[in-house]
């Protein structure tokens, strides 16, 4: 299967986890696995943010940087962000600066402060759809952009995020276990 590559634990992982490390732990201990909660789920929204245009490569090797700069992402903390925090974001080397996306970050922190405690997690997934099988076994047979994700999108720009369109929100999507899109064949499709 062109999709899948086998590593030298002997495990079919889907393709893109490749040889690296740091891709192969993402793969195997978060990528398609549920995640909850506001803080953590506020987090991913906006690391795929930042990753809008670049390699999830980039993110997470300087995921270590984004959680430290920007307060683990506990979104009170993030939403008293001042516009001196932002500038001093765009020198630190340890995340990408890219000032739209670092002030977005602040903002949508703020927009999520306005929620009640476990609403973001409860409004995020409520997108999720239905579980599916394994019938597909090549990504390039996935969509980027489904009608959930640019339902989800259209919503979370109607309450004032930003960065979230449709196939950032795919991709949160995948990260956070509300699709499983592990390809058949890849260990992890069994888990």
């Amino acid at each position: 299967m062109t999709s899948l590559i086998v590593g030298d634990d002997g495990k079919a992982r889907c393709r893109w986890a490749g040889s690296d490390t740091e891709y192969m732990r993402y793969h195997d201990e978060e990528w398609g696995t549920p995640l909850h909660g506001d803080q953590r789920l506020f987090e991913k929204m906006s690391l795929e943010g930042f990753q809008a245009g670049l390699s999830w490569i980039s993110i997470l090797r300087r995921r270590p940087g984004f959680r430290e700069l920007f307060h683990d992402f506990d979104i009170a903390a993030v939403a008293a962000m001042t516009p001196d925090d932002a500038d001093r974001l765009m020198g630190e080397e340890r995340i990408i600066r890219n000032r739209a996306k670092i002030e977005a970050t602040i903002s949508n922190a703020r927009v999520a402060a306005e929620m009640a405690p476990g609403e973001l997690d409860e409004f995020m997934w409520s997108f999720a759809p239905a579980p599916r099988g394994r019938a597909l076994k090549d990504f390039s047979e996935y969509d980027a952009v489904t009608p959930e994700s640019t339902a989800m999108s259209k919503a979370l720009k109607k309450r004032g995020f930003r960065f979230v369109g449709p196939t950032t929100m795919y991709a949160l999507m995948q990260s956070t276990g509300m699709v499983d899109d592990h390809v058949a064949g890849c260990w992890r499709a069994a888990v």
